[in-house]
């Protein structure tokens, strides 16, 4: 027998909505409507490559030299973006997940990180999946089942793809109203109001030539207190939306020049719950007592 390389594939379905979710990572490998990819994904032969629809958890995007400081003990992560000497994208990307509930429009996919160098402490993860008629919506929940505190951050990263050669023509609203700026390394060195400044995408407009790599925060929300991404193209009907709600405070999104895999094809839009470098700065950083859970939700919805 063969095995995928992203593992046990787990397909949901409703009306002309499709989904994939493999057990390598509990991640989103493919999401299409009426047979039109929504997220630049990859095939069943495939393994994820440059984060494509992959979970981050216990932190998102990076830790500068993979140390840290938490209650007073010093960590040392594994430096697994060496040409940056970060560590980066959490700890449970190639990890196995396993099926724990499923039906047809639904899968919850749950995974134990266990205490390890660099992160000793133990949560219970879950990740729901589930297609209904708004489009597809994940919800993850985290439960700090150790004994002490830990700090804690939840990302995702899938790709939105209209399926064309470029996303330069694709028009983008970006609901901040703050960018954060960084170093060479990809570590936040301040930030600035988006007003004026070639990432300002509060009203729609075309991606063009800009290159991102670049979290957003400060997002305006709607009466739901959701806010939204969205994408449309000048030669599709419709756009797409991904939204995220308050319990993710930034968006990175990342058009890809530096990876030949992805190189401009896709956006990047990446629910955060903090920034990078949080396990360093402390910014919007989550500490789990023993015991406590975390939960948010995010989602990709048509136009």
């Amino acid at each position: 027998m063969v095995l995928a390389p992203s593992g046990e594939q787990v397909e949901i379905a409703l009306g002309e909505q499709r989904a994939v979710l493999v057990g390598v990572g509990g991640g989103l490998r493919s999401y299409a409507i009426a047979g039109s990819d929504l997220i630049d994904g990859y095939g069943i032969a495939e393994m994820s490559t440059s984060g494509r629809g992959q979970v981050l958890i216990p932190w998102p995007n990076r830790v500068q030299a993979g140390s840290y400081e938490f209650a007073g003990r010093s960590h040392q992560l594994a430096l697994d973006e060496p040409s940056a000497g970060n560590a980066i994208h959490g700890l449970v990307r190639w990890a196995d997940w396993r099926v724990a509930e499923r039906e047809a429009n639904r899968v919850v996919v749950v995974h134990t990180l266990h205490p390890r160098p660099g992160y000793p402490f133990a949560l219970e993860l879950s990740i729901e999946y589930t297609l209904s008629q708004g489009g597809l919506q994940v919800r993850t929940t985290a439960t700090n089942v150790g004994t002490d505190p830990c700090p804690f951050g939840s990302g995702a990263h899938p790709y939105l793809t209209f399926g064309t050669g470029s996303v330069d023509s694709v028009l983008l609203q970006v609901p901040a109203r703050t960018v954060l700026h960084s170093d060479e390394q990809g570590i936040p060195t301040g930030s600035g109001a988006v007003d004026g400044t070639e990432y300002d995408f509060s009203q729609p407009r075309a991606i063009g030539a800009t290159k991102l790599d670049t979290a957003f925060t400060d997002l305006e929300r709607d009466q739901d207190g959701l806010a939204r991404v969205e994408l449309r193209h000048p030669d599709h009907d419709g756009g797409l939306t991904l939204w995220v709600d308050e319990r993710y405070s930034y968006l990175m999104l990342y058009t890809g020049d530096d990876r030949p895999d992805v190189n401009r094809r896709s956006l990047a839009v990446e629910p955060m719950t903090c920034p990078p470098n949080a396990f360093r700065s402390g910014d919007d950083l989550i500490v789990l007592a023993p015991g406590g859970s975390f939960q948010g939700v995010w989602g990709i919805s048509p136009l």
